[in-house]
């Protein structure tokens, strides 16, 4: 008997879509049997991953979207329903990089551009995937991604470390508030994972990779398919009974 998959016949929706973890995601999502409704503000890279997963079989959609502008969160999940009918699963990953600047000096611009994406860009979504998954008879699943900088701390980044433990608690709170209703609520914690934005980190802070690895009990670097594949068993019904769950992905880096 074949395997139908370990999210067939479910719809979600994955922000952040357009290249590392997300886009990984999408395609473990797809491999899996969900319906995908992918989310960023990169329409060209949406474009073509979104006609990748229809060649290989899925169904799938997407829709620009910057998650610090809650209308355009909305009207993504107004898509997913539109387009499939419901929202059982949601990936709220979208996100940006640590920062290099030490607190003191650090600019308005730069502290609000952190927080408002990495922060508020996962309450901006959570607000309508809470209100339409509550419509839903079975509730639904909803992952947002942290980071171990939301276990752990570390010099130059205050915004992006503060923001990262913020999704850790907000993630929480709604687990506590939404469980009665079958709405799960669980973040991860990635370690360094091969992306563009890592790949940036390492080219301008050499020896930094090096250094991570000497940490690491899994000396290595995470590829985005080991976050994704974490982020799909936490939105099926493998883990029915696992809420407000911070799990790190880091080859235990914060076990140190």
């Amino acid at each position: 008997m074949s395997n139908p998959g370990l999210l067939a016949g479910k719809v979600a929706l994955i922000t952040g879509a357009s290249s590392g973890i997300g886009a990984a995601a999408a395609k473990v999502f797809a491999r899996e049997g969900a319906k995908v409704v992918l989310v960023a503000r990169r329409k060209e890279r949406l474009e073509a991953l979104t006609e990748e997963l229809r060649d290989s079989g899925a169904e799938a959609e997407f829709a620009v979207a910057d998650v610090r502008v809650a209308e355009e969160c909305a009207a993504a999940v107004d898509l997913a329903v539109e387009r499939f009918g419901r929202l059982d699963a949601a990936f709220n990953n979208a996100g940006h990089g640590i920062g290099r600047d030490p607190l003191h000096l650090m600019d308005d611009d730069v502290y609000d551009y952190l927080v408002d994406t990495n922060l508020r860009g996962v309450f901006n979504c959570l607000r309508p995937e809470i209100t339409t998954m509550l419509t839903n008879e079975n509730g639904g699943a909803i992952v947002n991604t942290s980071s171990v900088g939301g276990l752990v701390a570390s010099p130059v980044s205050a915004p992006y470390i503060a923001a990262k433990h913020a999704v850790i608690g907000l993630t929480r709170a709604a687990a506590a508030e939404y469980g009665r209703e079958r709405i799960r609520v669980n973040a991860i914690a990635p370690g360094a994972t091969h992306s563009e934005q890592v790949a940036d980190w390492f080219t301008k802070n050499p020896g930094m990779e090096e250094t991570l690895h000497q940490l690491t009990p899994l000396p290595r670097t995470a590829q985005p398919e080991e976050a994704a594949e974490a982020v799909a068993w936490l939105c099926s019904d493998r883990a029915s009974y696992v809420t407000g769950v911070a799990m790190p992905v880091d080859g235990g880096f914060t076990i140190q």
